[in-house]
């Protein structure tokens, strides 16, 4: 009986040894025990240009809201959206009502007053003349004093009488160049060369004073209204290049500065708020309230310790880069700068420059995880 139990166990044992060894081969190669291929990068001395990115909306620097200056009803309207104008043009007009008769009763009324000094004038030089020849005779006992004076009378009411009515003219001039404003300012004009963007009222509509009937913009006034998280404003400033990226152009970079910062931030989003022009106008003009992707360049940093961002990492809240020594593997915190376009990020304590670390692992490391140090990660191509 023992023989065949043996033959079995031995059996058994030549089937199980194999299949134990392919189970620890596969452990240790390929399992979670197997060695974590990583690529290593070193800690490098250079100076980066760092960056801030935010996204702002298209606005026009100059808008211009033409309109009445008093309440009335729009006639005409010779202009519509997108329409571009010259400075001086007549976009529209106001209904005048009456006040085309009011000019000319106001333009017969100056007539009238003209004449009026024309015959006061007439009755000063004869009062006049008859002042200084009763004053001669009189000096000559010719006629009596009483009479003099009554001529000396007669002038200062011609006087009185002229300066009236170049007072009452002065007046109706000054009407009349009201009402003639007035009749001017009822055609809607371009104060400057613009594209119309806004149409408020159509004719026979109604609009009070200030209201806006058409609006105006400079096309070549357009910047962008830009929005920075205020934790990365950092360095933020007047002049500083630019690169914008509208969202109607198909991701084609148009250059441009910060324009102004603005002294104002936004307490509710926590963002600070700037101003970036371009650096040429525009051909195609994109659409006013177009979303913009601005990305300021500050100015480069002294050089210092540099890592890629890849090899930084986040372990139970604290953010380090995986040192490699030899074939020992630690976790090493760090405090990071400033990043660049590049991919590259400042660190300022944790590591020198030769140090190697951990650029790319498949799979995230702990401290007793064993690595294998690779070119490049199994799949990845160069």
């Amino acid at each position: 009986m023992k023989a065949p139990f043996q033959k079995r166990t031995l059996a058994m044992a030549m089937v199980l040894v194999p299949l134990l060894v392919l189970f620890v081969y596969v452990a240790v190669r390929s399992g979670p025990l197997a060695p974590v291929p990583v690529v290593l990068t070193t800690v490098k001395s250079a100076s980066i240009s760092p960056s801030l990115f935010g996204i702002g909306t298209i606005e026009a620097r100059y808008t211009y809201k033409i309109g009445p200056t008093f309440a009335g009803r729009v006639l005409s309207l010779a202009v519509d959206v997108g329409d571009r104008v010259k400075a001086g043009q007549t976009l529209g007009e106001m209904d005048p009502v009456d006040l085309d008769e009011r000019i000319r009763a106001q333009s017969a009324a100056l007539k009238r007053s003209q004449a009026q000094l024309v015959e006061a004038q007439s009755r000063t030089t004869f009062a006049r003349s008859q002042d200084r020849r009763y004053e001669e005779l009189g000096k000559a006992n010719s006629v009596s004093e009483e009479v003099v004076s009554t001529k000396r009378q007669e002038l200062k009411i011609a006087e009185a009488g002229l300066t009236a009515s170049e007072e009452e003219l002065a007046r109706l001039k000054a009407e009349g160049d009201a009402l003639t404003a007035q009749r001017e300012n009822l055609h809607l004009k371009a104060p400057v060369d613009g594209l119309v963007v806004v149409r408020n009222a159509e004719p026979g509509t109604t609009v009070v004073a200030g209201q806006a009937v058409v609006e105006v913009i400079d096309p070549t006034s357009l910047w962008v209204n830009v929005r920075f998280d205020q934790i990365h404003a950092q360095g933020l400033a007047a002049d500083l290049p630019a690169k914008i990226e509208l969202r109607s152009q198909g991701g084609e970079i148009q250059s441009g500065h910060v324009f102004r910062v603005e002294p104002l931030a936004d307490a509710v989003t926590e963002e600070t708020l700037g101003k970036v022009v371009f650096e040429k106008a525009l051909e195609n003009l994109p659409p006013l309230g177009e979303l913009a992707q601005v990305t300021v360049l500050l100015p480069p940093l002294p050089e210092g310790p540099v890592v890629p961002n890849a090899a930084i990492q986040r372990r139970n809240g604290d953010v380090g880069v995986w040192k490699v020594s030899g074939d020992e593997l630690e976790f090493v915190p760090v405090r990071v700068g400033v990043t660049d376009l590049e991919g590259r990020a400042q660190v300022r304590e944790g590591v020198s420059v030769g140090d190697r670390v951990v650029h790319y692992s498949t799979k995230a490391l702990h401290d007793s995880s064993s690595i294998s140090v690779v070119d490049r990660l199994p799949g990845v191509k160069k």
